[in-house]
């Protein structure tokens, strides 16, 4: 009775809680919210300073007593405490245009496939802590696949590989459920990661993380690009410690993100490799489906396609994969019940 009442005062809302980008689906109106997750919290005072792209600005750039952090590391939380603020206050800002005092939505979340039963109670109990009467998790392929309007449960193979900020996710499904996986850290933040160690190693300049992240999608691309482009950069000369700028090429880039970029290759492989044949010869026909902000690296599709001989799609805005997912099961939770992970408070 009481979730009932609950239910007719609250918006039920899909999160994509990712390693970069947090984003916010509500029923009956859409994605509402997308956001950098970044939190930055006055430690005098407990306050939340800034959430998303405001506390993202103040990176490398705060003072002592204001820590501006992003609470999840590779797809799991690592602050529990900044992470039920932040969820918190995303919640808080769905519902303020409804006047609702103490909101108690039904929450699903996407979440990692290999995180283990521990995360997932962080994930759940964060979220139940900011204020959800019931939270509900689905693995971020299968709810990936279900932002793509993907057949999730008839008996064929589907392969889909979600890029996200902290982690690489391959996983062939089939009847509703993930038949073969592989989850690996290395994604879209190891791409950043490894533009700062090439500009370290080859300009002698220590570069930001938003810099890098900047050159990153400016100039990341997986194979040559048909005009060449550069733009400058700005960091701290290590030689002189003082201000230095310099032009790094397309070309530049693609050399530093090359071997994350094979790994990311391999992960696919080895997981078609261990697939059973019958789903393997479903994969070569449909081909392999991208999502995840990583998918948008200009010409991944095209090198995957080449190094693995199967075609390779782009599924619509790939950014939004996950939390439209999370969208499909909040306009029929009963009905895709089946597709959850199992409470841990049960």
């Amino acid at each position: 009775m009481f979730s009932r009442f609950w239910g007719r005062l609250s918006r039920d809302i899909g999160i994509d809680l990712g390693t970069a980008n947090t984003l916010v689906f509500v029923k009956d109106k859409g994605i509402v919210i997308n956001e950098p997750s970044v939190v930055a919290v006055n430690t005098r005072s407990d306050q939340i300073v800034a959430v998303g792209s405001d506390a993202q600005k103040m990176l490398g750039k705060t003072p002592a007593h204001i820590v501006a952090t992003r609470p999840l590391v590779d797809g799991v939380i690592s602050d529990f405490e900044v992470t039920e603020k932040m969820l918190k206050y995303f919640i808080d800002r769905v519902h303020r245009e409804s006047l609702t005092l103490a909101p108690r939505p039904r929450v699903v979340i996407g979440i990692p496939l290999d995180v283990t039963e521990v995360e997932r109670k962080a994930v759940e109990d964060a979220a139940l802590s900011a204020g959800a009467r019931e939270v509900l998790l689905i693995e971020e392929p299968i709810a990936a696949a279900l932002g793509a309007r993907l057949p999730v449960r008839e008996a064929t193979g589907q392969l889909i590989v979600d890029i996200g900020g902290g982690t690489t996710e391959v996983a062939v499904i089939s009847l509703g459920g993930v038949v073969m996986s592989r989850s690996m850290r290395v994604a879209g933040d190891e791409l950043t990661e490894a533009i700062m160690h090439y500009a370290r190693e080859h300009f002698n300049l220590l570069l930001g993380e938003r810099t890098a992240e900047e050159v990153k999608m400016k100039l990341g691309s997986a194979l040559p690009l048909q005009k060449p482009l550069e733009m400058k950069m700005r960091g701290r000369d290590l030689m002189t410690g003082l201000p230095r700028e310099v032009t790094i090429t397309d070309t530049e880039v693609r050399e530093a993100i090359q071997k994350v970029l094979k790994l990311m290759v391999e992960s696919v492989r080895s997981t078609i490799e261990s697939t059973p044949p019958e789903l393997v010869a479903d994969i070569h026909e449909r081909g392999l489906m991208m999502s995840g902000g990583g998918a948008l690296l200009k010409s991944l599709d095209k090198l995957f396609a080449h190094e693995l001989s199967i075609p390779v799609q782009v599924v619509d805005d790939p950014l939004t994969a996950v939390v439209r997912g999370t969208g499909v099961v909040l306009e029929d939770i009963e009905g895709t019940r089946d597709l959850l992970l199992p409470s841990t408070k049960n």
